[in-house]
């Protein structure tokens, strides 16, 4: 009895629901479709948008640049990555390479997009065109997914590739391996040098047309070429000990056995320069050596140690650029980006689905909830709440 008694109040209650929706078919016929056909016209006036992309593939894990730059690139003086520290593979440092300040702002220069996008200033046009920017890396394949929205497809499809032109100029243009550092180094120092050897080679010559050519005995030019072969080893590695510090620290086992063999160059030097005494060197001391000509000594041998300085250098030079052109960051571009055919949004359809469903659960929401204000109020006792609630509502309304 108790359980056909349930079912009885179970289908008065479903009646009942039926009979709310029935009586109340109106309201929710007009509300559901007056806010689908509201959004349907939302969304063809909404601009259409294209997405262009563009995939590359990065430097692999194991290769140096990757590597270096995941290491040091907080290092680098004026540059700056959002998220940097949690840079753990080379398609996040690339992701954040393309990010950057560097990258953006060379693409609003690029396509003029202060104009484009009416921006009273070069932050606004930056934050817009990261917005567009959709990048994204496929985990097992490491490929990286450079895609960008505009409203113009060709626009969109440029813009894609050009931030991977942009992020492949940085890359380069960034020295943080260690070979390149080395290089730019060395480039530095040869040029200096080389304005030093030139300068000897000027001195020298005027010396000897002013003089005469001073012959000197081999003894001494074999002194001669010691001191300033040695003097410009100790240069060099000097050089390399500046570079080395840029990425290793003072405890680095290279360090340290760069810093040994500076200190035992010098330590030759001193013993082979030496005045007066014994001296275990098979060379006879520049105290000892004959006087033929001070002058002329002093330019040989500053001549012999712009000399062989240079010739250090420029073997070194050689060899850092053989060690960045092994180390070259190849980022490879798996295909280009072309103008889109089909928008990705708006999504018409999906927007009027959602809508209609939304707007159909509201108003479903809605005609119960009238129902139950219209039969609330013909209750005597909701009645008298009613109307003590628009009292109290109306005596805060009087009170503000």
């Amino acid at each position: 009895m108790e359980e056909d008694r349930r079912q009885d109040d179970d289908a008065i209650n479903l009646l009942d629901c039926l009979v709310v929706l029935l009586k109340r078919k109106k309201f929710i016929i007009t509300v559901t479709l007056g806010i689908t056909l509201l959004t349907a016209i939302i969304s063809l006036i909404i601009p259409k948008t294209f997405r262009a992309e563009s995939k590359i593939l990065p430097p692999a894990q194991g290769q140096s640049v990757s590597s270096q730059l995941l290491g040091q690139l907080n290092a680098v003086a004026g540059f700056n990555v959002a998220g940097a520290a949690g840079i753990k593979t080379p398609g996040d440092l690339y992701l954040g390479l393309l990010k950057s300040r560097p990258v953006l702002d060379a693409m609003v220069d690029r396509f003029k997009l202060i104009e484009l996008y009416r921006a009273k200033y070069r932050e606004d046009a930056r934050q817009t065109l990261a917005k567009q920017l959709k990048a994204q890396e496929e985990k097992r394949s490491g490929i990286i997914t450079v895609a960008v929205e505009d409203r113009d497809p060709k626009r969109a499809a440029d813009m894609a590739n050009a931030f991977v032109d942009e992020m492949k100029n940085l890359t380069r243009n960034l020295a943080v391996t260690e070979a390149g550092q080395r290089r730019l180094f060395y480039e530095e120092q040869l040029k200096e040098a080389k304005e030093s050897l030139v300068k000897a080679e000027e001195s020298m010559k005027g010396f000897q047309e002013k003089t005469g050519a001073v012959k000197i005995d081999e003894q001494t030019r074999a002194v001669i070429q010691s001191i300033s072969q040695i003097k410009a080893t100790i240069a060099a590695k000097e050089v390399q000990l500046k570079v080395m510090r840029t990425y290793a620290t003072q405890h680095n086992p290279d360090t340290q056995r760069l810093e040994e063999e500076i200190r035992g160059l010098k330590e030759q030097l001193g013993r082979l320069g030496a005045k007066g005494g014994q001296n275990a060197d098979t060379f006879m001391p520049t105290s000892r050596m004959p006087q033929v000509g001070t002058d002329y000594l002093r330019k040989m041998r500053e001549l012999k140690f712009n000399e062989a300085l240079y010739e250090i250098l420029l073997r070194q030079l050689e060899a850092a650029k053989m060690d960045e052109g092994r180390e070259a960051t190849v980022i490879q571009v798996i295909e280009k980006a072309v103008p889109p055919e089909r928008k990705v949004s708006p999504k018409r359809t999906q927007m009027v689905v959602i809508a209609f469903a939304m707007s159909l659960l509201i108003s479903i929401i809605g005609a119960f909830l009238a129902e139950f204000i219209e039969k609330s109020k013909l209750d005597p006792e909701n009645k008298e709440r009613f109307e003590m609630m628009r009292q109290l509502a109306s005596l805060r309304r009087s009170r503000g």
